[in-house]
């Protein structure tokens, strides 16, 4: 027979949960100056009994207004959200605080407890965070879970932001639940070096959150390490947004140390960070036996060199969720964009790539700029860079690659492909030739053109294997005829446009 008490302790934990109830009038338009003015906010407020929601982005209310509406909070225990971005257009910044502390008081006195506070686009400075200082530090704001402020030109508010939250989680932990917050977004809001290394301070204490995004902040490498320190202590943050801040070489390797136990890391976005070669290398080495569920990387506009942004594309080879790999405006130069293009689809990822279009046209290394950073010791003239790495081969059967539409020597070129490689027909050596030219001895350009044969190999088919030897062969023959051969000039080219030599 069924244990009645076991049947109720079960039916005592089941629950079902209800929709939210929202009021909005996200988006109105309304400009909302008197009680009078406010007066459908406030009717609509009092007509719904347990308010979960409370939309009031995209109109503008004023002190007397928001004075109304919080009047109309004080008893609405089941608030959860507050969704009040972009609420003060056209005001007075004089006009922000006061309203902002009327409602924060009125939150207060209702016993509500706020999952969500978004304030974002007020622009509302430092003295908008003094304004709902007390609000955050509450009991309201124990259980929050997501804190968006994009767009406030926080400034020096970004450390009483932080002050701020560091109370409410040890206030919330003598009270036995300790604030869990998940979401925190802040961008654009000149933080610079001193909010940042705050905000980390903040994150390391609460060590819960899920997704950081504080991108176009003037936060420099003192900053960036700060908030690598963060990343270690937020072992569930799988959102990373840092875009159009200032790493450097020295940022961009303390966040590839903090980075290597991001486990449940997803999104990764560095994009116009200056990470430079150095940087990219370094993360690269952390993304390769690391990182196992990452969906997007965007390492753009980093002025990373081509071998640099080499060993990112071979770092994702095994990383099966990625979706999206941003690279675009960094220094590969046309070789580059070809070589990095070529191993992305050998190993069965070119899918993921983002354009190239504007790629600053130089495979340099841009050394002087990286030696700004760090102490580097002199490098020879040709020094190898690191070892090489062959893309995994790609799979088929080479006799359903003979059935394909055909393909020109210069299609083949741009981006070469196993498909493309047999689309050339059988006399593909002789069009490679007629395509280099009066330039068959120019060792630069027929190198650059048997790399990209070679990219194709598959050594596990003998088809594809003895194909792909007889065409390099022909291709490397012309030069071996010439009565001026340097075999070591031979190796050197080779090497240079695999990425892993710097002349």
């Amino acid at each position: 027979m069924a244990d009645v008490a076991a049947v109720t302790d079960l039916l005592a934990q089941a629950s079902v949960e209800q929709p939210l109830a929202e009021v909005s009038f996200a988006g109105q338009g309304l400009k909302l100056d008197s009680a009078d003015d406010a007066a459908v906010v406030v009717n609509a407020i009092k007509e719904s009994p347990e308010m979960h929601i409370l939309a009031l982005n995209g109109n503008t209310v004023g002190v007397e207004a928001a004075a109304a509406i919080a009047k109309a909070l004080e008893d609405k225990s089941e608030l959860q959200r507050i969704r009040w971005f972009d609420m003060f257009t056209g005001r007075l910044r004089s006009e922000i605080p006061p309203a902002l502390r009327g409602l924060g008081a009125s939150i207060m006195k209702s016993g509500a407890h706020l999952v969500e506070i978004n304030l974002s686009d007020n622009a509302f400075g430092p003295d908008g965070v003094k304004a709902v200082k007390d609000l955050l530090e509450s009991p309201a704001c124990y259980t929050l879970q997501e804190l968006r402020f994009n767009n406030q030109g926080l400034g020096i508010g970004g450390k009483i932001l932080a002050e701020s939250l560091i109370k409410c989680h040890q206030e919330s932990s003598k009270a036995g639940k300790p604030l869990a917050l998940k979401v925190f977004i802040a961008g654009r809001n000149r933080l610079e070096n001193p909010g940042a290394i705050a905000l980390s301070k903040a994150f390391k204490t609460i060590g819960t959150l899920e997704e950081i995004q504080m991108p176009q902040n003037g936060i420099n490498p003192e900053g960036i390490e700060a908030m690598a320190e963060a990343v270690v202590s937020s072992p569930n943050l799988r959102i990373f947004n840092m875009n159009d801040n200032t790493f450097t070489a020295r940022g961009a390797i303390a966040m590839s140390k903090a980075l290597m136990k991001a486990n449940n890391m997803e999104v990764l976005n560095f994009g116009d960070c200056l990470i430079r070669s150095e940087g990219a290398s370094a993360l690269a080495e952390t993304i390769t036996v690391a990182l196992p569920n990452i969906r997007e990387i965007n390492f753009g506009f980093g002025e990373i060199g081509k071998d640099a942004g080499l060993k990112v594309v071979e770092s994702v080879e095994k990383k099966t969720k990625l979706e999206k790999l941003e690279l675009n405006g960094n220094l590969f130069g046309e070789d580059g964009v070809t070589l990095i293009t070529a191993t992305l689809e050998a190993i069965d990822k070119n899918d993921v790539l983002g354009s190239f279009s504007d790629d600053e046209g130089s495979d340099d290394e841009d050394d002087d700029k990286e030696e700004e950073e760090e102490e580097e010791e002199g490098e020879p003239e040709l020094e190898v860079k690191g070892q090489s790495i062959t893309p995994s081969p790609r799979k088929g059967d080479p006799d359903d690659l003979e059935n394909i539409p055909p393909c020109t020597a210069a299609d083949f070129l741009a981006f070469p492909s196993l498909i493309k490689y047999f689309g050339l027909g059988i006399d593909r050596e002789q069009k490679l030739l007629e395509q280099l030219g009066d330039k068959v001895n120019d060792y630069e350009e027929v190198i650059k053109v048997f790399v990209k044969v070679a990219a194709v190999m598959d050594v596990n088919t003998p088809k594809v294997k003895n194909s792909v030897n007889q065409c390099a062969d022909a291709i490397l023959s012309k030069l071996f005829e010439s009565d001026d051969c340097r075999p070591e000039n031979i190796a050197n080219e080779i090497l240079v446009h695999l990425g892993y030599i710097k002349v």
